[in-house]
């Protein structure tokens, strides 16, 4: 199934010219939502990476995560919380613990939270996101939950091999899967 699945996301992924002063194409997986086929085989091919270690919980950054933290969740039998970037809407009115990113693909800092009550301290976290481009929202999730944090499955993979060995990344795809 996994390589059905690697296929099926190569045929439903486009990239898109935002216009004829754009001096980049822009990433369109919209596709991968529309396509029922995708739904129902990422959530076990994403957390098969991690089974082995027994996660107890999936953390996903949103906006995508929030697709896609739940389905690699019920795939494996445990819960799903969301890590809300700081500013992108009204404050959760409860307790969060944050951790900082640092600069992004855009080169933008952010800063991503989780409701303190849902992690505990026996928690085995799996961080889940479609894409990893510097590995900077892994990597502050990692300095966030410490030693309990297991690795992160995403679809896509463009760090480079040494970040993406350090902070445990797995994926289905390399970033050179998807060239124009």
């Amino acid at each position: 199934m996994a390589d059905d699945l690697r296929d099926l996301l190569r045929s439903e992924f486009r990239w898109t010219n935002p216009g004829p002063n754009s001096e980049y194409l822009v990433s369109d997986r919209s596709g991968w939502w529309r396509e029922p086929r995708i739904l129902d085989g990422l959530g076990t091919a994403l957390g098969d990476f991690f089974r082995a270690e027994q996660p107890t919980v999936v953390v996903a950054p949103e906006v995508t995560g929030f697709l896609l933290g739940p389905l690699v969740a019920r795939a494996l039998g445990v819960g799903f919380v969301e890590a809300y970037r700081a500013g992108a809407r009204r404050p959760i009115a409860e307790p969060m613990i944050w951790a900082e990113v640092p600069a992004d693909h855009r080169g933008d800092v952010q800063h991503l939270g989780v409701r303190s009550r849902l992690i505990g301290d026996d928690d085995r976290v799996l961080v889940v996101d479609d894409w990893a481009a510097t590995g900077a929202q892994a990597r502050g999730l990692r300095n966030l939950f410490g030693s309990r944090y297991l690795g992160t499955a995403v679809i896509v993979d463009e760090c480079p091999p040494a970040v993406s060995a350090e902070l445990r990344i797995r994926s289905l795809l390399a970033g050179a899967d998807l060239d124009p």
